[in-house]
C-alpha cells in the first residue's frame, strides 16, 4: 500500500513539473507566433474581410473576430509544440531578436498582401485552365 501511495505521489510530482515546463514552452511559442509576423498576416486578412462588412456592423464584427483568434493561436501553438522542441523555439526567438529577424517581422504584413495579390492572379488564370479541361 505504501508503495502504491509513493508511486502515485511521484507521478503527481512529475506531472506538475511537466505542466510547468509545458506552460513555459507554450508561452515561448505564443511569443514566437507574435514576433514572426503571423499576427500581421491575420490583420491583412481581417482588413480584407472588413471591407465586405457594412460600416455599422464593423465594430461588433471586430469584437467577435478578435475573440475568435485565441483558440486559433492555441491550436497553432499546439502544432508548433508537436513539430519543434522548446530549444528550437528559443533559437527561433533568438533569431527574431536580430536585425534581420526584426525586418522579417516588420515586412510580414506587406509580403502577405503582395502574396495574396499574386495568389489571386494565379487563381484567375487557373480558372481559365480548368475551364479548358472541364469541357
Amino acid at each position: 500500500m505504501k508503495k502504491l501511495i509513493l508511486m502515485f505521489a511521484l507521478v503527481l510530482v512529475a506531472n506538475l513539473g511537466m505542466a510547468q515546463t509545458n506552460e513555459a514552452f507554450k508561452k515561448d511559442v505564443m511569443k514566437m507566433i507574435e514576433v514572426t509576423g503571423s499576427q500581421s498576416q491575420i490583420k491583412v486578412a481581417k482588413d480584407q474581410i472588413l471591407k465586405m462588412i457594412p460600416k455599422e456592423k464593423q465594430a461588433a464584427f471586430l469584437v467577435e473576430f478578435d475573440a475568435s483568434l485565441k483558440p486559433v493561436y492555441d491550436k497553432l501553438a499546439d502544432v508548433y509544440m508537436q513539430e519543434y522542441t522548446h530549444e528550437d523555439i528559443k533559437a527561433i526567438l533568438k533569431f527574431y531578436e536580430t536585425p534581420v529577424g526584426k525586418k522579417m517581422t516588420e515586412k510580414a504584413g506587406s509580403i502577405a498582401e503582395k502574396n495574396m495579390v499574386a495568389s489571386q492572379e494565379w487563381a484567375m488564370g487557373l480558372q481559365g485552365m480548368m475551364a479548358k479541361y472541364m469541357q
